[in-house]
């Protein structure tokens, strides 16, 4: 039988850590005035970039490529953030960079950073946003890239505005990638759509009383939907960590972005609880943009969806099953163990997941023979079949060859071999 410890060994012990944790407690706060400089100095978004093109508050970003002119893809990404926040979450630091893996992967670069609200925009909808804003703004990018399709990818909110703009604008998207996005509510999207659930809520009375709907409000409902992690728990991390200048800096970087919060236009922030998380209106295809029937089933472009697994703000089950209702083909998932925030900062998804996603898009970047009209997704997947997987390998392809695989006259086939070429693309 153990002997239980002896009260004089126990009051020992007792004394021993207390001794320890103030040795400690005494070591690190020699240090914390030099983290606390440190800290206040650290940069968040310094990835190179120009503004090429502004429109009341939003700026689009062109940045500098990493890669020499002759690696470079054909075909650049447009990045849609949301209304929420800033959009250096994505630009972090040069190691946990979304942006800088996508310039690495030989892309060029563009994003919108819709910037701060005034009370004069208040009375911004989604149309503004959708069939105004982002249209211009790929307007602009493929004038300046010289293409006729471009990838869009959308975090968070602006993947739900990317996915309904894909919808009215096919021709212009040549691959849709939504990080985190809010697509499908009908129970399963997590505590954030039972909080807005209009049995509980109207979202239209915080834009009657603000305005615009305060970033401050927004992130703290936020913090109160994991309370302890965001009040106690990453203090006390810091504590522990107080001696890695590294982790102090990281720390740094992610409170910089969590308490610069910017409003929302109020009239496009009741729109949006509204229709996509109280209505569902995207996902049952009941959506309207600037009067115009949003149908997902014009979604032929390939999507993929990057999810986290242990995203609490927007679970998988509010994302993933839109794959199952676009009329796309090519659908795919990429769900990595971490969470909302963990997508675009953690060591691991830049180790694993943002090489993966590249490699996605590089199988993909020839431009799909459904650009070439009167090439459905029935003949585009005849061809493809066969091995001829973009417009580049069509404008190369033997008529009757086309014609014997796709099941048309030599006549039809000849014509899209003619229109596949430079000259009649897009």
């Amino acid at each position: 039988m153990v002997e239980p410890p002896k009260p004089l060994e126990v009051a020992a012990d007792a004394q021993r850590q207390m001794l320890e944790s103030a040795v400690d407690f005494a070591e690190k706060a020699t240090i914390a005035p030099d983290r606390a400089v440190r800290a206040g100095e650290t940069e968040v978004g310094t990835t190179p970039s120009e503004t090429v093109y502004e429109e009341n508050k939003l700026e689009l970003l062109r940045y500098e490529p990493v890669v020499p002119e002759d690696e470079r893809k054909e075909t650049p990404i447009l990045v849609v953030y949301a209304l929420v926040n800033k959009p250096h979450i994505l630009d972090l630091q040069p190691d946990r960079s979304v942006v800088r893996r996508l310039l690495e992967g030989g892309y060029d670069v563009y994003m919108i950073d819709w910037g701060e609200p005034s009370v004069l925009d208040q009375h911004l909808t989604l149309d503004d946003y959708i069939d105004r804003y982002i249209d211009n703004c790929v307007k602009e990018v493929r004038g300046d890239a010289g293409v006729e399709r471009l990838n869009l990818f959308g975090y968070c909110m602006g993947g739900t505005m990317t996915a309904a703009y894909t919808a009215l604008n096919p021709e212009k998207v040549s691959n849709l990638v939504l990080m985190a996005s809010g697509l499908c509510f009908d129970g399963d999207g997590g505590l954030l759509e039972h909080w807005e659930g209009s049995e509980y809520y109207d979202p239209q009375d915080l834009a009657d009383a603000f305005g615009n709907a305060p970033g401050e409000v927004l992130d703290l409902t936020y913090v109160m939907m994991e309370p302890m992690d965001n009040t106690v728990s990453k203090y006390l991390g810091l504590y522990e960590g107080l001696e890695d200048e590294g982790f102090v800096e990281n720390f740094a970087r992610m409170e910089k972005w969590l308490n610069d919060s910017v409003d929302v236009a109020g009239e496009a922030y009741a729109e949006f609880v509204e229709k996509v998380y109280q209505d569902n209106q995207l996902y049952e295809n009941e959506m309207r943009v600037g009067g115009e029937a949003v149908d997902v089933n014009e979604i032929e472009a390939p999507v993929l969806q990057i999810v986290g697994e242990y995203d609490h703000l927007v679970p998988s089950e509010a994302s993933v099953p839109f794959n199952e209702v676009v009329g796309s083909d090519d659908t795919d998932v990429f769900e990595f163990p971490v969470g909302h925030v963990g997508l675009s900062v953690s060591t691991s998804s830049h180790e694993e997941l943002w090489p993966r996603v590249c490699d996605w898009l590089e199988e993909r970047e020839h431009e799909t023979v459904e650009a070439v009209t009167g090439i459905g997704p029935t003949y585009g997947e005849r061809l493809r079949e066969a091995g001829i997987e973009g417009v580049s390998d069509l404008s190369e392809a033997d008529p009757e060859y086309v014609a014997e695989t796709a099941g048309v006259s030599v006549d039809r086939a000849r014509g899209w071999v003619e229109n596949a070429e430079p000259e009649g693309t897009g």
